[in-house]
């Protein structure tokens, strides 16, 4: 039993490595893996659902989430930016994405390219504050989302008290879901969240280099 269990916990670390969410696993690459997988699972989630949906059926379940129209920027480019300017976590895209699936749990609602972005920064904002040591403002967030601090905030507030606060996520529950984004990525690897966030410096986001997110999938 003891070989298995060291057994176990050396595949979830590997799994983690892969995925970036530990020092050793960053590499020399600005994003780490988690981002492009996850975009990924999303993606092929939205194409999906569209292809058996009708346009009546997408209207009538429409959210808080649901922009006018799809964004002309791609769930990946959009990841990545929140990324790069929230100074968050790699961890926190794998509960955004546990955040994310817990709300689509509801009847009637689906992830499509009109609400995935909305509802993926609003996941990704709740994660920081839960599990991070630092994080900023909704009104910083709101900067790097592309929306208003007044939507931000209301976002925020839905999702809360849709998921009804269940924001713990179990250890057992966190490595099924990297091991899922592992599969998407046919010959990779992945490791643990040890150091959730150490950010020591914070730096101020100029106009020139963020710019809010256009307002389109």
């Amino acid at each position: 039993m003891g070989s298995l269990a060291a057994e176990t916990e050396s595949i979830d670390q590997w799994n983690y490595s892969f995925l970036g969410l530990s020092e050793s696993g960053k590499g020399d690459s600005e994003f780490p893996q988690v981002l492009s997988l996850l975009s990924s699972v999303l993606k092929r989630t939205i194409q999906k659902n569209e292809s058996s949906m009708d346009s009546t059926t997408r209207k009538a379940n429409d959210t808080i989430f649901h922009g006018l129209r799809a964004p002309d920027l791609s769930i990946q480019s959009y990841t990545e930016r929140i990324f790069k300017y929230s100074k968050c976590s790699p961890s926190c895209f794998i509960l955004a994405h546990v955040y994310v699936d817990r709300y689509l749990e509801q009847p009637g609602v689906h992830l499509s390219c009109l609400n995935v972005h909305r509802l993926l920064m609003t996941s990704v904002v709740i994660a920081a504050k839960f599990i991070d040591d630092a994080f900023f403002n909704n009104a910083y967030y709101a900067r790097v989302g592309g929306v208003s601090t007044q939507e931000m905030n209301k976002l925020e507030i839905n999702l809360l008290f849709t998921l009804d606060f269940r924001l713990q996520v179990s250890m057992g529950t966190f490595s099924r879901y990297c091991s899922q984004l592992q599969k998407e990525a046919a010959g990779y690897i992945v490791e643990r969240p040890i150091q959730i966030c150490k950010q020591k410096e914070w730096t101020k986001i100029h106009n020139s280099k963020c710019q809010p997110a256009v307002q389109r999938c």
